[in-house]
């Protein structure tokens, strides 16, 4: 029987897969084109782990089956090849093995670009028929490299007639379209084929065909679940695949349940690694962390993929595009994270780093027993926020400054989301094996509930920070709407202000009815 994979290409006959057949023939058309006169030059971009080598590789074998040995078809894949000398020198040295790997023989290495340039050209070249290329993984090559490649290749597709070039793929390269360049926009010959996500129909598909294999029944509301976690990322869908169906699978007897989701699904947010959230993690604290953090807490950063961040981001699959309405231009795009799960990981992973396990002191004062919270039928969640509130000026009595270190825009500020990363970290410590906290992203970024639940029963705190009353007017809405959501009669929205507990104003807290639900604010000095 087949199985779920995550790992590397798919291989249909020992893994689940769907054909992306759409995706597939698209590709073949645009590197084929006219048989006769040329093909076109491609990027083809997404993010990691969402399936492109695979779709590269289906379309090579399927231009292979049509056209027999009309065409010579080959990928060279680049990633990981040039080791510590990332030199453009190191790059020339490396193509005979490239080449050896792609089309079975071995030129000597090209002393510079010109003798790179001419295995292409069709008189002293070293093909004898037009040539279909692929370079996977272009994108992890030095910056200077793919500037001087892409240029390269821009001239050969505008001197088609002396060369074998026939059609050429980069791939995982949407960024190559804003290299900086001295010789102005380095490749504007290309198309760019963007490979998105599975859609809802092609993840339940995935779980149609082990069920059909199987003989095991899974859930429609577990499939759902999955794929609104990970928005169809395939790599995450297969991930949980391979966990639902093998490591917590509750036998073959038995269904697989929502309540087995709910199992798997919080091992995946806390114990459980794949190469996939490795990596991103890894992404997610590098260059970029400032950016990172920003998006807790500002639904409307800009999606712009000229910005170095904005592309290292989307390309390692942390963020996407978001469509919103604007009532200036009707939409514009903004920055969002790619899924509620990665950003949930995230959430977590960069709470333990800017806060650690342990506060530098204890959470709750000693002979507190929360009885005030966890009250005889029901959780009062209220009171924990004014035990946070005390939590701070204990620190400050004690000359204790948790800000130090932490994020600071060019202003010096604090980013908006240290005061949140805060918060999430006293309550896991404040409450410990007595309640679980988790966090939920309902809009993708820019807004973090956080739902604590117990034997008592369940709260919703709504964290924000404060901005102007017009959108603290909107937070009331919110959080009555989600409290309603989760059938509560309250919620507490907890709101960072940005100046002294001292400076703020009255007019800021207090209760506030909306729709049958009473939102009780707290505000939170912090500078």
């Amino acid at each position: 029987m087949r199985r779920f994979s995550s790992y590397g290409p798919v291989d249909p006959t020992q893994h689940f897969s769907v054909e992306r057949r759409d995706l597939v023939e698209r590709c073949v058309q645009e590197l084929v084109g006219d048989p006769t006169k040329g093909g076109y030059y491609l990027t083809i971009s997404a993010p990691r782990q969402t399936g492109v080598t695979w779709i590269m590789r289906r379309a090579l074998e399927e231009i292979r089956a049509r056209y027999g040995n009309r065409f010579v078809v080959g990928i060279l894949t680049v990633q990981g090849t040039l080791g510590e000398d990332r030199t453009e020198k190191a790059f020339l040295e490396v193509v005979p093995d490239l080449l050896r790997e792609a089309f079975s023989f071995q030129p000597p290495a090209p002393t510079d670009w010109v003798e790179w340039t001419r295995l292409f050209e069709r008189k002293g070249g070293y093909f004898d028929r037009p040539v279909i290329l692929c370079i996977d993984e272009f994108d992890s090559l030095p910056r200077k490299v793919i500037d001087r490649l892409v240029a390269l290749f821009r001239d050969i597709y505008l001197n088609r007639s002396g060369y074998f070039l026939h059609g050429l793929a980069l791939v995982g390269v949407r960024s190559v379209l804003g290299v900086d360049s001295p010789r102005g926009s380095p490749f504007n010959v290309q198309r760019s084929l963007p490979i998105p996500n599975l859609t809802r129909d092609e993840a339940t598909d995935l779980f149609a065909q082990y069920q059909a294999e199987s003989g095991q029944v899974v859930d429609p509301e577990v499939v759902n679940a999955v794929f609104e976690s990970t928005r169809g990322q395939p790599g995450l869908v297969s991930w949980f695949g391979e966990l639902l169906t093998e490591k917590y699978n509750p036998g073959p007897t038995e269904p697989i349940t929502p309540a087995v989701w709910n199992h798997v699904y919080n091992r995946a947010c806390q114990v459980e690694q794949s190469n996939t959230i490795m990596n991103l993690l890894a992404k997610a604290r590098g260059p970029y962390l400032e950016q990172v953090t920003a998006l807790f807490t500002d639904p409307n950063v800009p999606f712009v993929q000229d910005k170095e961040w904005c592309s290292f981001l989307y390309m390692n699959g942390i963020i996407d595009e978001a469509v919103v309405p604007d009532e200036a231009e009707g939409s514009r795009s903004v920055c969002r994270f790619s899924s509620p799960f990665v950003q949930r990981r995230l959430y977590a992973a960069l709470t333990g780093d800017m806060f650690g396990e342990k506060g530098p002191i204890l959470a709750i004062e000693p002979g507190h027993t929360l009885s005030d919270v966890f009250v005889s039928g029901g959780l009062c969640v209220h009171p924990l926020l004014e035990r946070y509130r005390g939590y701070l000026k204990r620190l400050k009595a004690r000359g204790i400054d948790p800000w130090v270190g932490q994020p600071r825009r060019a202003d010096l500020h604090l980013t908006e989301a240290v005061g949140h990363f805060h918060l999430y970290a006293w309550l896991l410590n404040a409450l410990g094996r007595r309640a679980s906290i988790s966090p939920e992203f309902p809009t993708g970024n820019g807004k973090v509930d956080l739902v604590v639940r117990s034997r008592e029963g369940m709260g919703v705190i709504e964290v924000k920070s404060f901005v102007h009353m017009y959108e603290l007017g909107q937070g009331y809405a919110q959080t009555a709407g989600y409290a309603k959501k989760l059938g509560l009669s309250e919620a507490t929205l907890a709101l960072f202000v940005p100046v002294p507990e001292a400076e703020i104003p009255k007019q800021i807290g207090g209760d506030v009815v909306v729709d049958g639900v009473t939102v009780r604010v707290v505000p939170l000095g912090w500078v």
